[in-house]
């Protein structure tokens, strides 16, 4: 089969593989789509993999097209997205079913090969099916969607309440979608790039202000009286967008980390004296739920189907694989305006 495959830093082959044989307990997918995270660019170009050649690429849907048990055949045929954590299912994380903490996992497209390829073997356990109306490039987003779900639930919002997201890149943008449905009184969206606050406009957001300096301030209070916002969202992962959330949050707000950093993080004296005068709450956020108990997974195409979830036009991109290099470049260098890039087979 056709792959895109890691074998260094900076040194991604398109070439053939043998295909995957799915042990029992799998299944074989035929990839249809798979998107480049916004964690595959220091994957490929400056961190690498756990071990070389690895086949990165773990956003993605297809189609069963075999199982290594007989007794699952009446999965063939039928579409789903995965869950790439593979799971120790031995430590307190995974007893409690908060497999996101697991100690001693696995993963598909940074630890074991991923769905840059034609197909993958996966996990029965990985699998959420996708609703028939559903698109596949919709089911391909359904791991930002989930960890948008989390990060939403995390931050304990309300009705009626101000919501300011700094980054307004694709996990941004589903937050404000999911805040918005669940009655959020504005959704406030920032960030430096004035073509991604153009499409934020696009999707409904009047509220999409440049943070290239500190007049977002001004406006943040324009538009909440005054107050701040109830709960300011990091989204992207640098010193200055955590310290705007702390100086745009209102007092006894709470603020809510989600933006992976690429360096050390560190703020002024006078931005913790933000936290300490007012009494400001502190989260984290990490992945997604995906147990019995709570499933964003689940969650996330539930809502596609219905109209909750609407991503249409978050899909700016579309490439073979035989174009991995143009598509990472471009993800890479940002030399024209994308949400989500993806991979589409046979295309």
């Amino acid at each position: 089969m056709k792959t895109l495959n890691l074998h260094g830093i900076d040194d991604l082959r398109y070439e053939d593989v043998p295909d995957p044989i799915p042990e029992k307990d799998e299944v074989l997918i035929q990839v249809l789509a798979a998107g480049i995270c916004g964690s595959d660019i220091p994957r490929v170009f400056s961190k690498g993999t756990y071990h070389f050649p690895t086949i990165p690429g773990h956003e993605f849907a297809g189609e069963i097209i075999a199982a290594g048990d007989s007794a699952e055949e009446d999965l063939i045929g039928k579409r789903a997205a995965v869950f790439p954590l593979l799971p120790c299912f031995a430590c307190d994380a995974c007893a409690q079913e908060n497999y996101a903490s697991c100690t001693d996992y696995d993963y598909y497209g940074s630890r074991r090969d991923g769905a840059f390829a034609d197909k993958i073997a996966v996990k029965k356990w990985n699998l959420v099916m996708v609703p028939d109306d559903v698109p596949t490039e919709w089911a391909a987003m359904a791991e930002p969607c989930a960890v948008a779900i989390h990060a939403l639930g995390r931050a304990d919002l309300q009705p009626g309440d101000t919501l300011a997201i700094f980054g307004a890149g694709a996990i941004g943008l589903i937050i404000a979608l999911l805040a918005r449905a669940k009655g959020a009184k504005n959704v406030i969206l920032l960030d430096v790039d004035d073509t991604k606050l153009g499409f934020a406009n696009t999707l409904g957001f009047p509220h999409a202000v440049s943070n290239r300096n500190d007049d977002y301030l001004d406006e943040i209070k324009r538009i909440t009286d005054g107050q701040g916002a109830d709960v300011c969202l990091d989204a992207a992962g640098v010193p200055a967008t955590v310290a705007g959330c702390f100086k745009a949050a209102a007092p006894f707000g709470t603020v809510l980390l989600m933006g992976n950093p690429s360096g050390d993080m560190t703020f002024s004296q006078h931005d913790y004296w933000e936290i300490l005068r007012k009494q400001l709450t502190i989260r984290g956020t990490w992945n997604s739920d995906y147990s019995t108990r709570k499933n964003d997974w689940k969650q996330a195409l539930a809502w596609m189907a219905d109209g909750t979830l609407d991503l249409t036009g978050f899909v700016t991109h579309r490439f073979p694989l035989a174009d991995g290099e143009k598509a990472f470049a471009l993800a890479r260098d940002r030399n024209e305006f994308y949400v989500k890039i993806l991979f589409i087979h046979n295309e």
